[in-house]
């Protein structure tokens, strides 16, 4: 007997991956500084080559997908971290989105005027005008904690520090890569954030000078280094900030993770009226198109009759 798709919460045929050393966290003696190396692995090219993306959109999404695993892992709580980009270029909106648990995905949606052949490469241009929202979910019981502000410097990750700035009134260093290579798409980060002194007390000139210098020690790392999958992440952490007394923390796992299934489809569904149902059936069925995954699932009119009853 067929599970009705109310109860079909099996996932789809998408890869079953996971990278254990996705995010590495750090710190440094004595200093205001904390941060974590992102690295994807083959992640990227799992969730990125989904997608039928010009490369400039790839390599977007790529950073944003580093990006948001940045953000997540910082959470000390269940829940989830997505960013959402909508603006008036090329790419209408591209959302990513990570839970606590280290789940990717990943979707971007070009205009339909778009030159697919010939799309600039900046973020700010791909973009356009527009907004940043970084919404950080607690699960159905919490409210939603959402910050939005304008689309703002040239590159992604120049967008995610003003969006802190300015929204959260914190400090962070951002660099984001993503590249294609041979092997696929690689991806990854390296974020800096300025710890908060305890108390209110003002912050010291000592460690004023020690973000700085941790930030210029940072701005060395290379694109090169960041995608290497032959050099360990502890070994480039020690690298950049071997002579600041940095601390390695315990990495963490990310993972392929679209939520996507028939009941959760389904579910949608029934919130149509009848003759909205009839009016999307089309050979016999009605078919939607997970937009993260890119899995399609088909429905019979009798299976959401069914449902609905």
């Amino acid at each position: 007997m067929d599970t009705p798709p109310f109860l079909d919460t099996n996932r789809p045929d998408v890869p079953n991956m996971v990278v254990s050393g996705g995010v590495t966290p750090f710190y440094l003696e004595r200093s205001p500084v904390r941060g974590r190396l992102v690295r994807l692995g083959p992640l990227a090219d799992a969730i990125l080559s989904r997608h039928d993306n010009p490369d400039a959109v790839s390599q977007l999404g790529g950073e944003a997908l580093a990006l948001v695993a940045a953000m997540v892992s910082a959470l000390k709580f269940k829940g989830a971290f997505s960013l959402q980009v909508k603006g008036d270029g090329p790419v209408s909106m591209l959302v990513t989105d990570a839970t606590d648990s280290g789940d990717l995905r990943f979707f971007a949606r070009l205009r339909d005027d778009a030159d697919r052949d010939a799309l600039p490469e900046t973020a700010k241009s791909l973009l356009g005008d527009g907004y940043m929202a970084f919404t950080i979910d607690q699960g159905p019981d919490m409210d939603r904690h959402q910050g939005i502000v304008d689309l703002t410097g040239t590159t992604l990750a120049d967008m995610a520090v003003n969006y802190f700035q300015t929204s959260e009134q914190h400090d962070c260093w951002i660099r984001l890569f993503c590249a294609k290579s041979a092997d696929g798409w690689k991806a990854g980060a390296l974020v800096l954030e300025r710890i908060a002194a305890e108390g209110g007390i003002e912050t010291s000139e000592q460690d004023e000078d020690a973000w700085e210098t941790a930030c210029t020690l940072a701005g060395t790392v290379t694109e090169q280094e960041i995608l290497d999958p032959d050099l360990s992440n502890e070994r480039l952490i020690q690298r950049l900030f071997g002579t600041l007394d940095v601390r390695v923390g315990t990495p963490r796992a990310l993972a392929y993770g679209c939520r996507c299934n028939r009941a959760r489809l389904a579910s949608v569904l029934e919130t149509f009226p009848d003759d909205d149902l009839d009016h999307m059936v089309e050979n016999g069925a009605i078919t939607m198109n997970c937009e993260f995954c890119n899995v399609g699932f088909r429905f019979t009119r009798d299976e959401l009759g069914a449902h609905s009853a």
